[in-house]
């Protein structure tokens, strides 16, 4: 098969597998339920199941409830942070620089000396007296006048004690003969050593047909085999080092090696030994002689044939039909660890084999970086430069495929190459063809990409050839009802976009007269967070940074169509700075940098008037600002229109400078200034109304210069996306993944805003120090309005600002504080661990010489190049031991579903206690499936894993290191693969942990805001994961609950709750994808489809006349996803089937008034209550009480402590209790509960076997 249809079949098969997008609202992830998939409608039975009697129907096997999706498992979480690091680093390390030589070999002379004898003299030759003797000669080890041994090449026929051969059979001069007229050489000695010797007439070998460079001929085919072995012979033998400079840099001397390795051969034959300098290791017994042999043999036989009939059919000999199959061979076992393919340097010489030749090189490209060096050492280079010049249909695919291997490994050196041969054109063509596959023209754009990258040659070549409207046209589908493009093409015409508008305001202009921003915003929609990111990155380049003014003057020469679409690009990347892929924020946060580099001067003007006292003329500027608490959620349109909500995401500042005489010469504020008495003593009783915009960690400095750097656009644009932006950068300034919110920090000091650091003294080292006090959790980036600018003077921090020194407050505002805490003013240092630099930008520190290295780099191209890196044309091992993994997983699985079913699920034996050593007590509580572990969490996020059956502790980490702390829930992802740690903040921050259970190893896979923008959410965010769909559900104190789809990283859906109080619980059904329930604060639950046109499909108050909120709610154990569990805080349980009526068919009144946790089983007939009066209930679903705990099961019998939280591990009969007030996880099971026994043979995380009570009943 052909490569092309190789590539094909399984990119395009892998595509539809894994990127199709169905047309469903909820993605087709889980095909196999088997239960009726109707709702009754809001609150009532549905008419068709009203009867009493109606059976339920039937159950679906348990294999139906094993999910199948596994999410957030694709590269862009494997190698995020390492782009991070490596976007610091050069753009090409490796490899790259030994294929190509820096220096080119050029043949000066050549001098052919004939050496007799050296100490006896010719005998017809007349000397004079005196006359020179060795003087004219030079040893061969040492070095001439003219120039230096590196740079001569010498060759001799033998060495300095031997004799010339003197035989009949050689001509006269054996060693001239082999340099000059090889083939003839070769093929005389060869007649003299085979069976041909005696039927063919030597004389005939001087009569060979043909022309050298006619492969068509006998005489041009032997001499491409002479070729090839040659080269092959050297490029196996030869360092490769030395086998460039001799072969492959000079014509001339790669020709004369060729031949000196044949003299070689035949002067050993001879006991001569040739010499040569450079000195080259003996070749002469290279088993590929013997291919030259039997090549040699075959054409002979055929001579006289050929001699006699002129007009004979020439037949080409199956020499390289033979060392492509042998290399092929190699292709089918061998590997980076084994020897490499020495028939390499025959590949590219099998001119009459082209196309196979090249596919199978492909082939070899494709098994890694590695193989293309090797390629590329052997010359592979000018070789396929060249062919882009052919016409050929049939290589257009392996061709591209080719460069895309090439440029993948070397991304800077062959640009200059390509556009000066017209290999670009080459690559658009391929582009704009309809009949390649999607996949393939995704090749031809990453090399359009790379050639432009950095390259203004490259840039101004392809924007003349028209690569602008080829793909602004591809990134549109011809029919808008049509599915958008492959996924990958979509992904790199955007980033060939990017690179051809990077820096280039010619392109620029191109790209806004095509109406690229309409084109490129459509793709920020898109399901694959790839095309997302790169979609921004393609924009974030359409944005104008402006140009370096020392003086600030601004130019009027922009028109007003390139600010129109400024604003629509800017708005559209506002719009998405909350998605829920860290790969697309950090593009946006990129992005918004360079706007803001572009336009500080203005940002800057409206952050200051914003943070002065407001007048009448302010509010006249900014309408928006007085309406600051109009609307709960935090929206792009409305900001678009004025920047309601502004003041909430960015907080007031702790100093605000000018260029007035408010700031003197040393940088410090007068307390006299208005803007000082208040905006900074906004706690002071004479600060009026924007005192309250005074309190979070933000600092404001008009007066900085960014160090001499004024980049400013001719005129401001609407002041409502500047309000918006600043809005935003704080937003991103607080992001839950470190490296974006980096960049925001990096973004507001352009604009002068800068973040004051705050040292939490309790969190960060136990205990508060002199002059310092703990603070709240919730203190951190805004801190509570109610914390004035005095509270903090007063011993709650300790801050460290950017700026000079600000003078103390005067003595008559501080009246009754006995104790002035210290400021520390010192830089903040904003360096995150993922390695980049932040050079802010001060009046006093930056140097006038900083420019665009500034702005923090993009990401996603340097990215999406690994991915032609990795192999292509085959799948991975890792699937395979992965696919069985699973397997075993799902029978072990389905036997504990089995076990726990039959159960009696009486946990009234402790098999585990342990101490986490939480200061606030163990807040969740999480049981691993398949192995021993148990995950516990606090109220400031520490992170602790424990092995309950070794009783040893197996990795402790923090969620995160900042300050505003607090902590709502764990959650296991991709259970039955190698699963992830969910932690879900009570803010809405939600963070995806991999390797949790490895001591140090754990890793940051994606982090992100479930509920960005909701400003009334609060700190009561509650979630849960539904992995038949993908969807995290995220809700609060709050009018809407969120669905993200954690494939594509994306906010799908949001539903209005129609409920006037919060929600308060959340549940995800295990058998039914898009359906949940939730509880809230006024004890009322429902029951949401996302699937459904309403969403709402039950609503019920079961709790009533109690009013207390929902503290647990859940789908109960089995296959019947009609019946739920909801709990309330005043201890009842209610027990509802949605089918029949909204009032419980069972009431358990389980605690009084006191319960705090509910766990209901995903498969045992059971669920467990939790009381702060230190009790544990558990009960049947028929309201049996099955067994209370009260007490330790020690000697004293200590009380369990109050319950902050219960889980129920997925497939066993055991169950996890986490204490509020002495912080113990405790395990509970069976009586004859017996520990598990490890399966040693199954990779990856441990798999267990057994724990289960020993009946069958």
């Amino acid at each position: 098969m052909a490569l092309g249809d190789l590539m094909a079949s399984r990119l395009v098969h892998s595509s539809s597998s894994s990127s199709a997008a169905p047309s469903a609202a909820l993605p087709n992830h889980h095909t196999n339920h088997l239960v009726d998939d109707h709702l009754p409608v809001e609150n009532g039975p549905d008419p068709r199941r009203d009867v009493p009697d109606e059976e339920p129907p039937p159950p679906p096997p348990p294999v139906a409830l094993l999910p199948q999706v596994v999410v957030l498992c694709e590269q862009r979480h494997e190698g995020f942070d390492e782009a991070a690091a490596a976007a610091a680093g050069p753009s090409t390390s490796g490899p790259v620089s030994k294929w190509r030589p820096k220096d080119r070999m050029k043949t000066g002379c050549v001098a052919l000396v004939l050496c007799l004898n050296i100490s006896v003299d010719p005998p017809d030759v007349i000397k004079i007296s005196p006359c020179a003797r060795k003087e004219c000669w030079i040893d061969w080890s040492s070095s001439s006048s003219a120039s230096s041994s590196k740079d001569c090449i010498l060759l001799a026929a033998c060495e300095a004690h031997q004799t010339l051969p003197q035989s009949a059979e050689f001509p006269a001069d054996v060693f001239t003969a082999c340099l000059t007229t090889p083939i003839k050489m070769a093929l005389h000695w060869f007649c003299n050593r085979s069976l041909l010797r005696d039927s063919m007439e030597h004389n005939l070998i001087d009569q060979i047909p043909g022309r050298q460079n006619d492969r068509k001929t006998l005489l041009g085919e032997l001499n491409w085999i002479f070729t090839a072995i040659t080269d092959t012979i050297a490029w196996n033998v030869l360092p490769h080092d030395l086998f460039q400079r001799l072969f492959r840099q000079d014509l001339l001397v790669a020709s004369l090696f060729r031949n000196f390795l044949l003299a070689e051969r035949i002067m050993r034959s001879a006991n001569c030994s040739p010499i040569s300098y450079p000195l080259l290791p003996p070749t002469h017994q290279h088993h590929m002689w013997d291919a030259w042999d039997m090549a040699a043999e075959i054409c002979l036989s055929k001579l006289p044939q050929l001699i006699a009939d002129p007009n004979a059919e020439f037949q080409p000999s199956p020499f390289f039909t033979e060392q492509l199959t042998a290399f092929e061979v190699w292709l089918d076992h061998g590997s980076e660890d084994k020897k490499p393919p020495e028939q390499l340097p025959i590949v590219l010489l099998s001119q009459s084999h082209r196309f196979r030749a090249l596919v199978l090189l492909g082939r070899f490209l494709d098994m890694g970086p590695w193989a293309v060096d090797l390629a590329l050492s052997v010359g592979i280079f000018p070789y396929v430069l060249k062919l882009l010049q052919t016409s050929a249909m049939e290589l257009r695919q392996i061709l591209v495929f080719i460069w895309t291997k090439i440029l993948s490994l070397d991304k800077v050196s062959c640009q200059v190459d390509l556009v000066k041969d017209g290999g670009h054109a080459y690559f658009i063509r391929f582009l704009d063809s309809l009949d390649a596959y999607p996949e393939q023209r995704a090749m031809a754009a990453f090399v359009l990409a790379v050639i432009v990258d950095g390259h203004r040659i490259g840039q101004e070549a392809c924007a003349n050839a028209g690569l602008i409207d080829v793909c602004l046209r591809h990134l549109q589908p011809e029919n808008p009802n049509d599915a958008q493009t492959e996924p990958l093409l979509l992904q790199w015409l955007c980033l060939c976009l990017g690179k051809l508008w990077e820096d280039f305001p010619e392109a620029q202009l191109l790209g806004l007269q095509s109406n690229a921003p309409e084109i490129v915003i459509c793709l920020l929609s898109e399901p694959q967070p790839e095309v997302r990111a790169s979609a921004v990155f393609a924009l974030g380049n359409l944005v104008d940074i402006g140009s370096p003014s020392l003086n600030g003057a601004d130019d009027d020469s922009d028109d007003d169509e390139k600010v129109r679409a400024e604003i629509n690009v800017v708005r559209s990347l506002l719009q998405i700075s909350s998605d829920g892929s860290p790969l697309v924020r950090s593009e946006v946060a990129v992005a918004l940098t360079r706007f803001a580099m572009g336009h500080n001067k203005h940002i800057k003007s409206v952050a200051a008037e914003y943070w002065k006292p407001q007048t009448n003329s302010l509010l006249k500027s900014l309408p928006s600002l007085a309406n600051i608490n109009s609307s709960n959620v935090y929206s792009p349109s409305s900001l678009i229109q004025g920047s309601s909500g502004l003041a909430s995401h960015i907080g007031p500042v702790l100093r605000v400078g000018s260029d007035n005489s408010a700031t003197g010469r040393d940088g410090r504020i007068s307390t006299s200034s208005p803007i000082a008495t208040n905006s900074i003593m906004h706690g002071s009783p004479q600060s009026d109304d924007s005192s309250q915009h005074s309190d979070s960690g933000i600092l404001l400095r008009e007066n900085a210069s960014n160090g001499g750097l004024n980049y400013s656009r001719s005129r401001p644009i609407d002041n409502g996306i500047y309000s918006q932006f600043i809005a935003t950068m704080c937003n991103v300034a607080k992001d839950p993944y470190p490296r974006i919110a980096s960049i925001g920090k990096r973004a507001l000091s352009l604009i002068g805003v800068e973040q004051v650091s705050m040292r939490n003294s309790r969190l960060s080292n136990g205990g508060a120090h002199q002059g310092e006090t703990s603070v709240p959790p919730s203190s951190n980036f805004g801190m509570a309005r109610s914390s004035s600018w005095f509270d903090m003077n007063s011993g709650n921090f300790s801050m460290a600002f950017r700026t000079p020194p600000v003078s103390p407050p005067q003595h008559d505002y501080l009246t009754g504080l006995r104790r002035v805490c210290s400021m520390e003013f010192r830089p903040h240092v904003l360096n995150s661990p993922d390695g980049l630099a932040d050079p802010l930008l001060s009046s006093s520190a930056a140097p006038s010489n900083m420019g665009l290295d500034i702005l923090p780099q993009s990401l996603i191209y340097r990215w999406s190049c690994g991915h032609f890196s990795r192999p292509l044309l085959t799948g991975s091992d890792d699937n395979e031991e992965a696919n069985a993994r699973r397997e075993e997983r799902e029978r072990i699985a389905m036997d504990c579903i089995a076990k726990c079913q039959r159960s009696s699920c009486k946990m009234t034996s402790q098999i585990a206690s342990w101490d986490t050593r939480f200061e606030l007590g163990t807040k969740a509580s999480l049981l691993l499936p398949f192995s021993p572990i148990v995950v516990a969490a606090d109220e400031n996020e520490q992170i602790r894993v424990w092995n309950y059956d070794d009783a040893l502790p197996v990795n402790t980490f923090e969620n995160h290191k900042l300050s505003d702390k607090g902590l709502s829930k764990l959650l296991l992802i991709n259970e039955l693969d190698d699963s992830l740690l969910l932690v879900g903040s009570s803010d809405g921050n939600v963070r995806i942990w991999r390797n949790y259970t490895q001591k140090g190893g754990q890793k940051l896979v994606t982090a992100f805001s479930s509920v960005q923008g909701y400003r009334s959410a609060g700190r009561s965010i509650v979630f849960d994961w539904q992995q038949q769909s993908g969807y995290l559900y995220a809700s609060g104190d709050m009018s809407s609950i969120l669905v993200w789809d954690l494939d594509k990283e994306q906010l799908v859906n949001t539903i209005q709750s129609t409920a006037d109080s919060g929600i308060s619980a959340l549940s995800a059904s295990q058998v039914r994808c898009g359906q949940f329930a939730a509880g809230f604060f006024d004890a009322s639950v429902r029951i949401f489809d996302v699937r459904t046109p309403d969403r709402l499909v039950y609503t019920a108050r079961p709790h009533a006349p109690r009013s207390e909120k929902v503290v647990g709610i859940g789908f109960q154990p089995g296959f019947d996803p009609y019946k739920i569990v909801s709990a309330s805080q005043a201890g009842d349980i209610q027990f509802l089937d949605v089918r029949r009526a909204s009032e419980p068919y069972l009431t358990i009144e389980a605690h009084r008034g006191s319960l705090t946790a509910l766990a209901v089983h995903r498969h045992a007939p059971v669920i467990a209550s939790g009381s702060a009066k230190q009790m544990i209930k558990v009960f049947s679903l028929e309201g049996e009480q099955l067994t209370i705990i009260r007490y330790q099961p020690s000697f004293m019998g200590q009380r369990i402590g109050s319950v902050n939280c219960l889980s129920f591990h997925r497939y066993k009969s055991l169950l996890a209790a986490g204490a509020g007030d002495n912080a113990l996880v405790s395990i509970y099971a069976e009586d004859n509960y017996q520990k598990v026994a490890k399966v040693a043979s199954c990779p990856g995380p441990i798999i267990t076997l057994g724990g289960f009570p020993n009946n069958d009943n």
